[in-house]
């Protein structure tokens, strides 16, 4: 139970995250079952979604489970949400990076940076998950398992290990699509100058899809303000705790999941649809 608040308060706060976990799972669980299905879907920059989606499907997964109470259950939730969760944000810094090396650099190479790609996700993620186990952190952490938050070392931990990355990842990836649209910005004003309606119609193609990739980095700062923001609340004014604060907490980290596969949908189907077309 979280300190502060009413048993039925925590309850409604674990059906809120199974719920919302159950709505995302399947909104991921249908881009995987979409990248194995369709070959059109078979390139890189898709790769790294399915991963994302991957990564998402499973963190969902293990929310499903409500609260497991102690014991090795537990311990498995929080030390698999939190590797999963913070490969889900890592996999976004990779499409942010690939889009950048592709538009901004005219580089042709990403596709061998994969194995790259897979040992920084991967690896960090492991790590991060890692140093929480070293101090004995996972355990009860209010309405399911995760890093325990009832000590000022616990909090640290948490942010350290995934608050501190979350909102560099964040940064980086608002960094990188400013570039991008503003180049192909440019491009599309050079393609007009030049009266070049084919290089427009390429631009504008390219202008509409960045639009939609442009909504990650929004996506997840929707995710996790309300996260974050409790957080620093529970730090500062630990004995206030804020029952409406734990539920956008909850309810936007969850959904906003489904949020991001929504806009994965459009721009696969777009990608389907031309393929056949």
């Amino acid at each position: 139970m979280i300190r502060g608040l009413s048993a039925q308060q925590t309850e409604t706060l674990t059906t809120i995250n199974v719920l919302a976990s159950a709505f995302s799972f399947a909104g991921s669980g249908f881009i995987v079952l979409c990248y194995l299905l369709f070959k059109e879907l078979r390139k890189f920059s898709f790769q790294l979604v399915f991963y994302l989606s991957l990564s998402d499907l499973l963190c969902s997964f293990f929310n499903i489970l409500g609260d497991p109470g102690k014991g090795f259950l537990c311990y498995v939730q929080g030390y698999a949400t939190q590797f999963f969760s913070v490969a889900s944000f890592l996999w976004t810094t990779t499409i942010a990076f690939t889009l950048h090396r592709t538009v901004v650099k005219h580089k042709t190479d990403v596709e061998e940076l994969g194995p790259i790609f897979h040992l920084y996700v991967w690896g960090i993620s492991l790590i991060l998950a890692i140093i929480p186990s070293i101090g004995n952190d996972y355990g009860q952490a209010g309405a399911w398992c995760w890093v325990q938050n009832e000590t000022v070392a616990g909090k640290v931990v948490r942010f350290i290990t995934f608050y501190v990355p979350l909102w560099g990842a964040i940064l980086f990836n608002g960094v990188v699509y400013f570039q991008v649209i503003r180049m192909l910005n440019y491009a599309t004003r050079m393609a007009a100058e030049m009266s070049d309606r084919q290089r427009q119609v390429e631009v504008k193609a390219d202008v509409k899809a960045m639009n939609r990739w442009g909504y990650y980095p929004l996506i997840l700062i929707g995710s996790w303000a309300f996260g974050t923001i409790n957080r620093i609340h529970d730090f500062v004014a630990p004995h206030e705790q804020l029952f409406w604060l734990h539920c956008l907490d909850v309810g936007t980290s969850a959904l906003m999941i489904l949020a991001r596969k929504i806009v994965l949908e459009e721009s696969w189907f777009h990608e389907i649809r031309g393929s056949s077309g």
